[in-house]
C-alpha cells in the first residue's frame, strides 16, 4: 500500500490494522520516522502532519504578518525537546507545572520563571500536566498514570492499558484518564485503583489525537473516531447518551476519517465539538439533541465565550460562529497558511493562538483582526497557550516555554 503527500512535517505516522495480521506499520512518503512508544494496539495516523494540498500565500499577507505589532516577552526556560509527546504547561496557585519527555516535572515561579522544585519522576512522559484537587497528574507511553502532590512527593502510580497521550484530569475524587487504545479509565483519587473503564469504538484508521476528556456537572465529555461524541456518567463510567457530530465519507478509510481528535467546550446548557474532514456541531447538555451543526475540519478543535464558538479549522483559518445559530460570523485566513493551536480566550475581547513556526498571535475576538504577534524559538507550538495572572504561557516543540505580557 502506497500513500503519498505533497508536504508532510513532523511524526506523520501510520498504523493500519488488517484483519488476521495483526497491525502493518506505514510510514508516509517524505516523513521521518520517529518512535511511537508503548502503542498498546493504536492505528493512528498523525494529526500533525501538514495538509495535504499546498496553501499558497501572497506578499501582501507575509508582509503584513511581519507589521504586525510584537508582544512583551516575560520570559522563557528550556526544557527537553518533546520527540513526540504533546505538554501543556498547567498554572495554579501562583505556579505553572511544566513537563517533558525525558520525565522531568518542575514548578516554575510563574511570574518570573524561576524554578521552584524540579523532579526526575524516572520515566519516559507521554503526556501531562494535569492538575486539581491537590494533585499533579501525569501519564508514560507505557500506561503508566502518576500522582504527585503540590510539593513534588509521589503519592501513587496506576497502570491503565495503552500509552497516555493528554493530560489526566480529576474532579470529585475521581481522575480520568484516555488512552492510546480508544478506553476512558475512572481511577480512585486517593490512592489510583480502578472503579470504571469504557471502551470506545475504533475504526481501522483514526487520527492519533492528543485531546483528552473535559469533565463537567458529574459527567465526563469525550470525542471519539467515526465522529462521535459521548457523555459518560462520572461516577460509574456508564454512557449518558451519544451523538454523531459527523458521519465517515468516501470510500477509502483514509477518507472516511471523521475523528474528533480535540477537546468539547462546554457551558451550562450545551457542548460543542468538531471532527476532522467533517463538521462543527453544538447539542443540549442533558440530552445530546443536536442545536445545530454545519460543515467544517479541524484537528485542533473549538473553544467558546457568550457570543461565539471559535475553530481552528485547516489551513490556518480561524472561524467564529454564532452560538445559537451556527451562522459564520467571520473566518481569519491571513495568518501565512500555517497549522494553528486552539485559541485561548483572554481579557479585553482577545483571542492568543499558536502556530507550527512557533509564532503567537493575538487577536480580535470580535472581528479576528490581528493585534499583535510576537516569534518563539521557531518550532510547532502544538498545545492550547496556558493563561497568566499577566498574559499567558506556550510550550513549543523544542522544549521551550515562552512567557508573554498581556496588557
Amino acid at each position: 500500500m502506497t500513500i503519498s503527500m505533497r508536504s508532510c512535517r513532523f511524526f506523520s505516522v501510520l498504523l493500519l490494522r488488517s484483519t488476521g495480521i495483526g497491525l502493518m506499520l506505514i510510514m508516509l512518503s517524505g516523513c521521518e520516522s520517529l518512535g511511537l512508544g508503548s502503542l498498546g494496539g493504536g492505528h493512528f495516523t498523525d494529526l500533525f502532519s501538514k495538509d495535504t494540498d499546498e496553501v499558497e500565500i501572497d506578499e501582501a499577507e507575509i508582509a503584513a504578518l511581519a507589521a504586525a505589532p510584537n508582544i512583551e516577552r516575560l520570559w522563557q526556560v528550556k526544557l527537553t525537546e518533546s520527540k513526540t509527546a504533546v505538554f501543556y504547561p498547567v498554572y495554579e496557585n501562583g505556579g505553572l507545572y511544566v513537563a517533558d519527555e525525558d520525565g522531568s516535572l518542575i514548578r516554575l515561579d510563574a511570574s518570573s520563571g524561576e524554578e521552584v522544585w524540579q523532579i526526575d519522576t524516572g520515566k519516559r512522559l507521554s503526556g501531562g500536566v494535569g492538575i486539581g484537587e491537590g494533585l499533579i497528574l501525569l501519564g508514560t507511553y507505557k500506561g503508566e498514570v502518576l500522582a504527585f502532590d503540590e510539593s513534588g512527593s509521589l503519592l501513587w502510580q496506576a497502570q491503565v492499558s495503552s500509552e497516555i497521550l493528554s493530560p489526566p484530569h480529576v474532579t470529585s475524587g475521581i481522575v480520568v484518564v484516555r488512552t492510546g487504545d480508544g478506553r476512558l479509565f475512572g481511577l480512585n483519587a486517593d490512592d489510583g485503583s480502578r472503579i470504571w473503564v469504557y471502551q470506545g469504538a475504533t475504526p481501522p484508521l483514526t487520527v492519533r489525537s492528543y485531546a483528552g476528556v473535559s469533565l463537567f456537572a458529574g459527567a465526563v465529555f469525550a470525542g471519539f473516531p467515526g465522529g462521535k461524541l459521548i457523555a459518560v456518567n462520572l461516577q460509574d463510567g456508564n454512557v449518558g447518551w451519544e451523538a454523531t457530530v459527523a458521519l465517515p465519507r468516501g470510500v477509502t478509510e483514509l477518507e472516511r476519517m471523521t475523528d474528533i481528535s480535540s477537546l468539547p467546550a462546554i457551558d451550562q446548557n450545551s457542548v460543542c465539538a468538531v471532527a476532522y474532514r467533517g463538521r462543527v456541531a453544538c447539542f443540549e447538555l442533558a440530552s445530546g439533541s443536536q442545536i445545530w451543526s454545519k460543515e467544517a475540519s479541524s484537528n485542533a478543535g473549538l473553544v467558546m465565550d457568550n457570543q461565539r464558538v471559535y475553530v481552528s479549522e485547516e489551513r490556518g483559518v480561524l472561524a467564529a460562529y454564532d452560538r445559537s445559530s451556527g451562522v459564520t460570523d467571520w473566518k481569519q485566513s491571513k495568518l501565512g497558511g500555517r497549522k494553528i493551536t486552539l485559541p485561548l480566550i483572554v481579557r479585553g475581547a482577545r483571542l492568543v493562538i499558536g502556530d507550527d513556526e512557533g509564532y503567537v498571535m493575538i487577536l480580535n475576538r470580535n472581528d479576528g483582526a490581528l493585534l499583535a504577534r510576537a516569534p518563539t524559538d521557531g518550532s510547532p507550538i502544538l498545545s492550547v497557550p496556558e493563561f497568566l495572572p499577566d498574559g499567558f504561557v506556550v510550550h513549543t516543540q523544542k522544549g521551550g516555554v515562552f512567557a508573554f505580557f498581556l496588557p
